[in-house]
């Protein structure tokens, strides 16, 4: 992903996050360095209810400020007098200038780095936080010391698609050994698609085809075992769909189930997602799903 377009998602998420969804969690109370309070005094209506206004507006503040900017409440009157001083200074574009900094600093350090580190992990490359600041700082500024824009734009997608690609073949290549092992396993059978499946249950029922609605309840997860979905953990725990309207090693998975089955799939990659992502699973994953065919529901 370009840093042109990291920073821009990562403003507008910024941008339209709003405190009041954590207000439900209870706020810890404020250490004792948070200054006195200073009497104000309220002489009409309005001074009420702007006071009140200004009061109630905190409901959930602290959380957010501890979940969005880790904020350590020890520091509350720091937080304060930035408060007072942006108030002050809020039409000032020097201080506007100097905000937007910290800003994308904190985005910088909390989402660029980390997102673009973990496309890297696995490969021989890695980013160093000093020098990748040293370089954004560079371009800011216009220095073409070392890279001009074009240069150095070329040379970092390079190295991103090098390194993705990298990644996608060491997926590809465990994906194929865990199946090879996998397949020698007692119980295990493997379909001319390369789709394996085993039996825990085998029901009476009909079986159903690639264009029948089925009931099911099922759960998927990757060979290193992480659980990326789970209808068990729903309410209702059973889901509906037809059967050619998912993934291939599903469509053919469900054909060979009588209702009231339990079975096991084995899907390589390319009965699966392929080369896309989806959610929590990566590209180029082969995947292990426990599915229960509860019912067919339509035809």
């Amino acid at each position: 992903m370009k840093v042109s377009k990291i920073i821009t998602v990562a403003l507008v998420i910024m941008a339209s996050a709003t405190f009041a969804t954590v207000s439900a969690k209870k706020a810890p109370k404020a250490e004792k360095n948070v200054e006195t309070a200073t009497a104000v005094e309220l002489k009409s209506s309005s001074d009420s209810l702007s006071y009140a206004a200004g009061y109630s507006n905190t409901q959930g503040l602290i959380p957010y400020l501890q979940q969005q900017f880790k904020v350590d409440t020890t520091y509350m009157a720091d937080f304060i007098q930035g408060l007072k001083d942006a108030k002050e200074k809020g039409n000032d574009p020097r201080y506007a200038a100097y905000q937007a900094g910290g800003q994308i600093s904190n985005l910088i350090r909390e989402r660029m780095l980390p997102g673009m580190g973990e496309e890297l992990k696995g490969t021989p490359d890695s980013l160093v936080a000093d020098i990748f600041y040293a370089g954004f700082i560079a371009a800011l500024k216009n220095d073409t010391t070392s890279f001009k824009m074009s240069q150095a734009t070329d040379f970092f997608q390079k190295h991103m698609e090098a390194a993705k690609e990298m990644k996608d073949a060491q997926a590809v290549a465990a994906g194929k050994a865990w199946l090879e092992e996998n397949a020698k396993k007692e119980g295990v059978q493997t379909t001319a698609s390369g789709l394996q499946y085993k039996v825990v249950t085998m029901g009476n029922g009909e079986k159903p085809t690639a264009t029948d609605e089925v009931e099911v309840k099922y759960e998927g997860k990757l060979i290193d075992g992480t659980i990326f979905d789970s209808s068990y953990k729903r309410n209702p725990q059973t889901t509906k769909f037809k059967a050619n309207q998912v993934i291939k090693g599903w469509t053919e998975g469900l054909q060979l189930m009588p209702v009231g089955s339990k079975f096991e799939f084995y899907i390589p990659q390319e009965l699966g997602y392929g080369g896309r992502p989806s959610g929590q699973i990566p590209a180029f994953s082969t995947l292990i799903f426990t599915v229960e065919l509860i019912s067919i529901t339509g035809k």
